[in-house]
């Protein structure tokens, strides 16, 4: 017999599935008969055709991979499979946090094995046959053993720390775990560039010469501080072009993909990299940061109060309140708020960007960062008319018609 709990939980589910195919779906068939004339130049018919053909591969790739996964998903909600593993795992040991670990570690064991074929199949058909890819086998494989080690270092450390917190404090166990929280992200937005990175990829300094020449001059033209410009070998897996500003304080770093490097001229990457300092000088990755600790304890705090409650234990086929399948539960009735959240951070985030795009066109060249976020997508066969709804739920980047009228305005 289901109760309440359970079906809010799978109601919830199926809701948030739904609302996903829906976006998908009104995303895939919207198109404007005429480009605008901003965006005219961009591809050629011929090219402007296969952006259409990869957003559709990719969104009914999309289509079947969640069809999938929530067919599974609620299979194993009726049949009461997390009950299930809790009495199997159960007598194995005496130890809660070790219980925890094994718990949490086999389900996302089960999802990996699950989902890697989707994976396999996304890089080495889909992006293979729209020539993105640049992975080769070993390197995927690495990749999936490197990031299944960091995910038992580090996401096991931390779950079993914040186990640790809630068996010592009960309700009040949110607060520690916020500050636990808080410091390690703190920690890895600072270091994240210097120790996870070269786990995957190489980071070398840029090389004196014509482009350093012009990234040094703008950045005292605007007083930043900038003794950090890395060139990372994106072009190890992905043909797609990125730069990214990372760290805090004397920690920031621009690092540039080799792709871009190769992509754009020296005026356009100094574009780019103007942008990416007014995020900087907006302070933008500082606000997101707070914010995000901020969320985070509005979740740790609903989450104590949720976690206590027989009834959600029952609805997943457990017999009493517990830690572990608390949050199971907590997480798919929490989801409806965090859609609400994430669509606050979506929203600023595509504020953050006009932001940055003004700065780097008030401090350097308006025209040329214009003309690289074309080149980008021209490379990256970026879909160009975007559904209204989808930019609204999915996007954090306003798309680029809306960035090139910003920018000339």
């Amino acid at each position: 017999m289901y109760n309440t709990i359970f079906i809010i939980i799978i109601a919830v589910l199926v809701f948030g599935y739904v609302l996903d195919r829906i976006l998908d779906t009104l995303n895939l068939r919207y198109s404007l008969p005429d480009l605008p004339e901003e965006l005219s130049g961009i591809f050629d018919p011929e090219e402007y055709k296969k952006s259409q053909l990869y957003k559709r591969d990719n969104t009914r790739f999309s289509f079947f991979t969640s069809s999938l996964s929530m067919a599974i998903l609620l299979l194993v909600f009726f049949v009461g499979g997390f009950g299930w593993l809790e009495g199997k795992l159960s007598n194995l040991t005496s130890s809660y946090i070790l219980f925890v670990l094994l718990f949490f570690g086999l389900m996302a064991l089960l999802s990996d094995i699950l989902t890697t074929p989707f994976a396999v199949y996304s890089t080495f058909v889909i992006e293979e046959r729209y020539g993105f890819n640049r992975t080769n086998v070993r390197t995927f494989i690495l990749d999936k053993i490197k990031g299944l080690l960091l995910g038992v270092i580090i996401g096991g450390g931390l779950l079993a720390l914040i186990t640790w917190i809630y068996l010592l404090t009960g309700s009040w166990f949110w607060l520690l775990a916020l500050g636990v929280v808080t410091l390690f992200s703190v920690f890895m937005t600072m270091f994240y560039s210097n120790l996870i990175v070269p786990l995957f990829n190489k980071q070398t300094p840029l090389e004196e010469g014509s482009l350093r020449k012009k990234i040094e001059e703008f950045a005292e033209s605007v007083e930043f501080t900038l003794d950090n410009i890395y060139v990372m070998d994106g072009s190890k897996r992905s043909s797609k072009a990125n730069a990214y500003f990372t760290g805090l304080g004397p920690k920031k770093r621009i690092v540039l993909f080799d792709t871009l490097i190769k992509d754009l001229n020296e005026e356009e990457i100094v574009a780019v990299l103007s942008h990416e300092v007014g995020h900087n000088k907006k302070k933008h990755m500082t606000t997101g940061l707070i914010l995000s600790i901020v969320q985070t304890g509005i979740t740790l705090y609903l989450f104590s109060l949720f976690v206590g409650i027989d009834s959600i234990a029952v609805a997943l086929g457990g017999s009493e309140a517990s830690f572990h399948l608390g949050l199971i539960a907590f997480g798919v009735l929490y989801s409806p708020i965090s859609m609400l959240l994430g669509l606050g951070s979506s929203m600023l985030s595509r504020h953050n960007e006009y932001q940055a795009d003004r700065y780097a066109r008030d401090h350097y060249d308006g025209e040329k960062l214009v003309s690289s976020l074309k080149k980008l997508s021209k490379n990256n066969l970026s879909n160009l008319t975007p559904h209204p709804a989808y930019v609204f739920f999915h996007y954090s980047h306003p798309p680029l018609l809306q960035r090139i009228r910003a920018l000339r305005e």
